[in-house]
């Protein structure tokens, strides 16, 4: 196995190759927990779900981990995916919104087995003040720069109404947050430099509700009879 060039670092991932990488630091993490110590590129595929090519082409951009008749070191390369996205250091982050969802998040124990450590948890409605979830207490929204400047948050979490996202958002812009991950029902706008992901739950449901829709209508034309060929006409 060799080690990273400085061109190879420097290399641009393309964004889907970067959205693929937690799904084979994920599968990778199941390989080792399962005692497994090397797999070659078609069980790492299969483990993810995507094809092997896919998976060689994605990998290459981050450089030459795999031994040819061996495969890929599981821990090795669970090291440097994770490297690579940054999840080998300890990110702080904020929920604001301790609605259900918010409850959600914040017991969410993937955050804290990925890397990622919440360090406040942030309401605006006062009944929800001083409230324990998972350990940490809910404090004032009010209270989101100081926080952010005390504990250095690059990363924040909306899980408010849809209402009160662009506002949630802005707070945060403002108060240094550069990365949110926006679970509200709304398109949020923030300036060049922060990076927006989106989760809409009831858009996920939508697609999935127009594929059973399509499955129902094939399986609707499957069962009507076959018709007769036309016979006869003029000569």
């Amino acid at each position: 196995m060799t080690a990273r060039t400085s061109s190879e670092s420097a290399r641009v991932i393309p964004e889907a190759t970067v959205a693929r990488l937690p799904v084979y630091l994920r599968a990778l993490t199941a390989l080792a927990e399962g005692g497994i110590r090397t797999c070659s590129s078609e069980d790492l595929a299969s483990a993810a779900g995507v094809n092997s090519a896919k998976l060689r082409k994605d990998l290459s951009y981050l450089g030459s981990y795999g031994t040819r008749g061996v495969g890929y070191d599981v821990d090795y390369l669970r090291y440097q995916i994770a490297r690579e996205i940054g999840v080998t250091q300890d990110w702080p982050v904020v929920i604001v919104g301790i609605g259900n969802l918010g409850h959600a998040l914040a017991n969410y124990s993937g955050f804290r087995s990925r890397g990622f450590r919440v360090v406040a948890l942030l309401d605006a409605d006062p009944e929800r003040h001083e409230e324990l979830v998972a350990g940490v207490q809910v404090r004032p929204f009010d209270d989101l720069e100081a926080i952010a400047s005390e504990h250095a948050v690059a990363i924040g979490v909306i899980a408010t109404p849809a209402a009160a996202a662009q506002d949630v958002a802005d707070r945060m812009v403002a108060a240094g947050v550069t990365s949110i991950l926006n679970f509200a029902p709304a398109v949020i706008s923030v300036p060049d430099g922060v990076d927006v992901r989106k989760v809409d739950l009831s858009i996920e449901l939508q697609i999935l509700a127009y594929h059973e829709q399509r499955k129902a209508h094939e399986h609707a034309r499957d069962d009507l009879p076959d018709m007769p060929a036309a016979v006869g006409g003029d000569q």
